[in-house]
């Protein structure tokens, strides 16, 4: 990772026709520092974050990315530095996870060999299972590989949506040690739950009243 990112949210309203998601949301997280966004279901949580890697356009408001000087990073040029692993990220059943990786990495125009991803699967623990069809993955598998695929471009930004819902404790606990020290590395992560555990990871925190 060669870029610091900081994001930050001003005055973040949605709504969709005569439904308010939220009115006014604000926060912000700088490199080393995880931001997390709490709330009941339906509060706004995945919209929030659509709205901060650009798929959702806020009805009011601003989303601000900053480089390591404080300047602001223009809409088209900041996505390359986002990472994001949400329930709506496709996989390819039919694919191995290596393929599945290989495939993602063509799309996003990056140049990785087979050792490379291979070390991205072994940091995922997933390596043992690098030629096994996604069709044969459990859901907690399934959510290794989507953060494998987050991480492929090396982003300084992550946007987490509920990222342990599928995994089981062994697997929280990987997952708990991997942002942890993701976040140490220098990224900048905003994680979206309502779980009580993943809201300890953050110093800074976002409650959506729902």
């Amino acid at each position: 990772m060669s870029d610091r990112i900081s994001i930050s949210f001003t005055g973040i309203a949605k709504r969709y026709d005569a439904r308010v998601v939220f009115r006014s949301v604000s926060g912000e997280a700088g490199p080393g520092e995880a931001l997390v966004i709490t709330g009941p279901n339906g509060a706004g949580k995945s919209t929030l974050l659509a709205i901060l890697c650009g798929l959702v356009r806020p009805t009011r408001g601003e989303v601000r990315h900053l480089g390591a000087g404080g300047e602001a990073i223009e809409r088209d040029g900041w996505r390359r530095h986002l990472g994001v692993v949400a329930p709506s990220m496709a996989l390819y059943d039919e694919l191995t996870a290596i393929e599945n990786l290989r495939f993602f990495a063509r799309v996003r125009g990056l140049d990785r060999d087979d050792g490379a991803l291979g070390g991205l699967l072994e940091s995922v623990g997933l390596e043992p299972a690098r030629r096994t069809p996604v069709r044969g993955f459990s859901t907690g598998m399934a959510q290794r590989l989507k953060i494998a695929q987050a991480l492929l471009h090396d982003p300084a930004v992550l946007l987490l949506d509920e990222p342990s819902s599928n995994l089981d404790p062994a697997g929280q606990d990987w997952l708990e040690g991997r942002v942890r020290g993701l976040v140490e590395e220098g990224r900048t992560v905003v994680l979206a739950t309502n779980d009580r555990r993943e809201m300890e990871w953050g110093r800074r925190h976002v409650a959506l009243a729902g």
